[in-house]
């Protein structure tokens, strides 16, 4: 894990489609983290560490 990652997760536990955005750019996964972000904060997070921790 390097600096980048720490920033991304700190990033996305505060704003988590920023996070994914910071890892995937403008894709399915930024979309499906609006809407999972909207329907509960906290499955935005989840699913934002999910995608910075497994790429």
């Amino acid at each position: 894990m390097v600096c980048a990652d720490i920033i991304k997760i700190i990033v996305a536990v505060i704003l988590p489609p920023l996070g994914v955005f910071l890892e995937v750019g403008c894709s399915g996964a930024f979309f499906l983290n609006i809407i999972l972000t909207i329907l509960g904060y906290i499955p935005g997070i989840i699913h934002a560490l999910y995608i910075i921790l497994t790429r």
